[in-house]
């Protein structure tokens, strides 16, 4: 079975392009493309968007607060961390699809803007993303969303650190309702079928993903589960959030997400895996191009409506 039409014609653009050894590519080089390449994205029209700072432990945290509804609260919450290999990636570039996902679901999105490797490597991420949502469940008078039903949620890196912050969270608060968890990346050791299967040719690259965990973690391979949620224990599962995963499947990352959702499902967690067949790495962004996108977008909203009813 190959990508549907609209993923092959992505594919073609991304092609003409041309392709750049990814070991001849900076951040900062990487940061410019990807932000050129989502300014283009339709953004929807949001009741309030508000772009503030929060305390984090380097420094202020940016994050866009999106509220979805002028009706008193307060509401429910989703702190949602953007994909990107923790080196490139903004309250910018996802800018769209949240804006989106807050209008279908009904819920109060707050974007995080973590600090990026390889400035900022590993814990950095991690450490800004608990902070994150630590804070707005101490503050939710201030932002008027209920610390009762929260929720975190990413695409790719930002699912990785969604899927680290919710174990965290379950050993040592806060409480939260619900993960999202969209194509994550939960294995460091890159050792996973579809590394190699899906590795060229759609979208997302081996030898990208080698790029992005080098930048983030030096080179190591590591199963630390605050790298690689994997490879948590047993009793670090037991009594997560419930679960959504999407997966992609020609996506690299296919396999580990898959993985982890069965992980999720043995330790007792409910948990729902939705594999998007013919849909490559990213396709939950490219809602303008590809209709999936969208499905999957709303797929996401109705989890969290039911979740955090």
């Amino acid at each position: 079975m190959a990508v549907t039409p609209e993923v092959q014609g992505v594919l073609d653009l991304v092609a003409a392009a041309g392709e750049v050894p990814t070991d001849e590519l900076t951040p900062q080089m990487m940061r410019e493309s990807y932000a050129a390449m989502n300014a283009i994205t339709v953004r929807e029209e949001v009741a309030s968007v508000v772009d503030r700072t929060i305390p984090g432990p380097a420094g202020d945290i940016p994050v866009r607060v999106y509220t979805p509804t002028t009706e008193p609260g307060p509401h429910p919450c989703l702190v949602f961390y953007h994909g990107g290999g923790w080196v490139i990636g903004d309250l910018d570039t996802h800018d769209a699809s949240v804006r989106m996902l807050a209008n279908a679901s009904g819920v109060t999105v707050v974007s995080v803007d973590y600090r990026l490797a390889p400035e900022h490597p590993f814990p950095a991420a991690v450490d800004d993303a608990l902070a994150a949502v630590r804070w707005v469940a101490g503050h939710g008078a201030e932002l008027d969303v209920d610390p009762a039903r929260l929720a975190v949620g990413g695409d790719s890196a930002g699912g990785n650190l969604s899927a680290v912050v919710a174990q965290q969270a379950c050993a040592s608060g806060p409480d939260l309702r619900f993960q999202l968890l969209v194509y994550p990346a939960t294995d460091g050791t890159l050792s996973s079928p579809s590394v190699d299967e899906n590795g060229e040719g759609y979208f997302l690259t081996k030898e990208a993903m080698e790029w992005f965990w080098g930048h983030y973690m030096g080179g190591v391979r590591s199963k630390d589960p605050l790298v690689s949620p994997l490879h948590a224990p047993d009793e670090a599962l037991a009594g997560l959030a419930p679960a959504l995963i999407i997966t992609a499947e020609y996506d690299p990352l296919r396999d580990e997400g898959e993985a982890y959702a069965a992980r999720l499902e043995a330790a007792g967690v409910d948990v729902t895996a939705t594999r998007y067949d013919r849909m490559i790495h990213g396709f939950f962004q490219m809602q303008d191009w590809v209709p999936e996108g969208r499905v999957a977008i709303d797929e996401a909203a109705a989890a969290l409506r039911r979740a955090l009813a």
